[in-house]
Protein backbone atom coordinates (compact mmCIF):
# COMPACT_ATOMS: atom_id res chain seq x y z
CA UNK A 1 0.00 0.00 0.00
CA UNK A 2 1.03 3.58 -0.55
CA UNK A 3 1.43 6.02 2.33
CA UNK A 4 -1.21 8.41 0.96
CA UNK A 5 -3.91 5.74 0.81
CA UNK A 6 -3.19 4.34 4.26
CA UNK A 7 -3.24 7.64 6.20
CA UNK A 8 -6.86 7.22 7.33
CA UNK A 9 -6.23 3.65 8.47
CA UNK A 10 -3.29 4.81 10.63
CA UNK A 11 -5.60 6.64 13.03
CA UNK A 12 -7.70 3.49 13.37
CA UNK A 13 -4.53 1.51 14.05
CA UNK A 14 -3.60 3.92 16.84
CA UNK A 15 -7.07 3.91 18.42
CA UNK A 16 -7.73 0.17 18.19
CA UNK A 17 -4.20 -1.09 18.76
CA UNK A 18 -1.65 -2.61 16.37
CA UNK A 19 -2.99 -6.15 16.74
CA UNK A 20 -6.52 -5.12 15.63
CA UNK A 21 -5.31 -3.29 12.50
CA UNK A 22 -5.88 -4.90 9.12
CA UNK A 23 -3.09 -7.13 7.77
CA UNK A 24 -2.36 -4.63 4.97
CA UNK A 25 -1.85 -1.85 7.52
CA UNK A 26 0.35 -4.07 9.71
CA UNK A 27 2.47 -5.02 6.69
CA UNK A 28 2.82 -1.39 5.61
CA UNK A 29 3.85 -0.30 9.11
CA UNK A 30 6.49 -3.04 9.18
CA UNK A 31 7.99 -1.88 5.86
CA UNK A 32 7.57 1.93 6.07
CA UNK A 33 9.61 3.63 8.82
CA UNK A 34 7.93 7.06 8.22
CA UNK A 35 4.42 5.70 8.81
CA UNK A 36 5.63 3.65 11.79
CA UNK A 37 7.14 6.80 13.29
CA UNK A 38 3.88 8.68 12.73
CA UNK A 39 1.89 5.93 14.45
CA UNK A 40 4.30 5.99 17.40
CA UNK A 41 3.94 9.78 17.63
CA UNK A 42 0.13 9.53 17.52
CA UNK A 43 0.16 6.89 20.28
CA UNK A 44 2.37 9.08 22.45
CA UNK A 45 0.00 12.01 21.95
CA UNK A 46 -3.02 9.86 22.82
CA UNK A 47 -1.29 8.63 26.00
CA UNK A 48 -0.55 12.21 27.05
CA UNK A 49 -4.18 13.17 26.44
CA UNK A 50 -5.36 10.21 28.53
CA UNK A 51 -3.23 11.41 31.47
CA UNK A 52 -4.46 15.00 31.28
CA UNK A 53 -7.18 16.06 33.71
CA UNK A 54 -9.25 19.23 33.52
CA UNK A 55 -8.57 21.59 36.41
CA UNK A 56 -11.24 21.91 39.06
CA UNK A 57 -13.02 25.28 39.10
CA UNK A 58 -12.73 27.59 42.06
CA UNK A 59 -15.29 26.95 44.82
CA UNK A 60 -16.55 30.51 44.36
CA UNK A 61 -16.92 30.22 40.59
CA UNK A 62 -20.68 29.49 40.62
CA UNK A 63 -21.47 32.32 43.05
CA UNK A 64 -19.42 34.85 41.05
CA UNK A 65 -21.02 33.72 37.79
CA UNK A 66 -24.57 34.11 39.18
CA UNK A 67 -23.71 37.56 40.58
CA UNK A 68 -22.29 38.63 37.23
CA UNK A 69 -25.41 37.38 35.40
CA UNK A 70 -27.70 39.30 37.79
CA UNK A 71 -25.64 42.43 37.21
CA UNK A 72 -25.88 42.06 33.43
CA UNK A 73 -29.66 41.54 33.59
CA UNK A 74 -30.21 44.70 35.65
CA UNK A 75 -28.05 46.73 33.26
CA UNK A 76 -30.06 45.50 30.27
CA UNK A 77 -33.40 46.44 31.78
CA UNK A 78 -32.22 50.01 32.38
CA UNK A 79 -31.57 50.59 28.69
CA UNK A 80 -34.26 52.53 26.83
CA UNK A 81 -33.85 50.29 23.76
CA UNK A 82 -35.04 47.16 25.59
CA UNK A 83 -38.57 47.68 24.26
CA UNK A 84 -37.25 47.22 20.70
CA UNK A 85 -36.48 43.59 21.47
CA UNK A 86 -40.15 42.77 21.82
CA UNK A 87 -41.53 41.25 18.58
CA UNK A 88 -44.92 42.96 18.89
CA UNK A 89 -43.32 46.40 19.04
CA UNK A 90 -41.09 45.71 16.05
CA UNK A 91 -44.02 44.34 14.03
CA UNK A 92 -46.16 47.38 14.84
CA UNK A 93 -43.34 49.78 13.89
CA UNK A 94 -42.83 48.04 10.53
CA UNK A 95 -46.59 48.08 9.85
CA UNK A 96 -46.80 51.81 10.62
CA UNK A 97 -43.86 52.56 8.34
CA UNK A 98 -45.42 50.55 5.51
CA UNK A 99 -48.74 52.31 6.01
CA UNK A 100 -47.05 55.73 5.92
CA UNK A 101 -45.15 54.95 2.73
CA UNK A 102 -48.32 53.58 1.15
CA UNK A 103 -50.25 56.73 2.00
CA UNK A 104 -47.54 58.98 0.57
CA UNK A 105 -47.42 57.02 -2.67
CA UNK A 106 -51.22 57.04 -2.85
CA UNK A 107 -51.29 60.82 -2.56
CA UNK A 108 -48.69 61.18 -5.32
CA UNK A 109 -50.60 58.80 -7.59
CA UNK A 110 -53.85 60.61 -6.90
CA UNK A 111 -52.31 64.01 -7.79
CA UNK A 112 -50.81 62.69 -11.03
CA UNK A 113 -54.07 60.96 -11.96
CA UNK A 114 -56.10 64.16 -11.42
CA UNK A 115 -53.66 66.19 -13.55
CA UNK A 116 -53.97 63.70 -16.41
CA UNK A 117 -57.78 63.61 -16.14
CA UNK A 118 -57.91 67.44 -16.14
CA UNK A 119 -55.80 67.59 -19.32
CA UNK A 120 -58.01 65.02 -21.03
CA UNK A 121 -61.11 67.00 -20.06
CA UNK A 122 -59.63 70.10 -21.74
CA UNK A 123 -59.10 68.08 -24.90
CA UNK A 124 -55.31 68.02 -24.48
CA UNK A 125 -54.23 64.49 -23.70
CA UNK A 126 -50.72 64.56 -22.34
CA UNK A 127 -48.33 61.86 -21.26
CA UNK A 128 -47.18 62.80 -17.80
CA UNK A 129 -44.02 60.68 -17.76
CA UNK A 130 -43.07 59.33 -21.21
CA UNK A 131 -41.04 56.16 -21.30
CA UNK A 132 -37.68 55.62 -22.92
CA UNK A 133 -39.03 54.39 -26.30
CA UNK A 134 -41.23 57.48 -26.72
CA UNK A 135 -38.37 59.88 -25.95
CA UNK A 136 -36.05 57.93 -28.29
CA UNK A 137 -38.53 58.23 -31.17
CA UNK A 138 -38.96 61.95 -30.51
CA UNK A 139 -35.17 62.39 -30.58
CA UNK A 140 -34.87 60.48 -33.87
CA UNK A 141 -37.60 62.62 -35.45
CA UNK A 142 -35.99 65.90 -34.42
CA UNK A 143 -32.50 64.86 -35.64
CA UNK A 144 -33.39 62.94 -38.81
CA UNK A 145 -31.09 65.07 -41.02
CA UNK A 146 -28.11 64.19 -38.79
CA UNK A 147 -28.72 60.47 -39.13
CA UNK A 148 -28.97 60.62 -42.93
CA UNK A 149 -25.29 61.62 -43.02
CA UNK A 150 -24.39 58.36 -41.32
CA UNK A 151 -25.66 56.45 -44.37
CA UNK A 152 -22.91 58.08 -46.45
CA UNK A 153 -20.30 56.81 -43.99
CA UNK A 154 -21.69 53.29 -44.26
CA UNK A 155 -21.47 53.45 -48.07
CA UNK A 156 -17.77 54.54 -47.91
CA UNK A 157 -16.96 51.72 -45.53
CA UNK A 158 -18.47 49.02 -47.76
CA UNK A 159 -16.56 50.37 -50.81
CA UNK A 160 -13.23 50.16 -48.92
CA UNK A 161 -13.78 46.47 -48.11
Amino acid sequence: MRCGTIREALVEAVLSGPELATPAVQEHLATCPACAQEVASLRETMNLLDEWRAPEPSPYFGARLRAHLREEQTQQSRSWLVWLRRPAVVTAAVALMALGVGMLEGVRWNEAHHEMVADVDKGQPQIVNPGAPVSDLQYLDSHADLFTDFDALDDNQTEAN
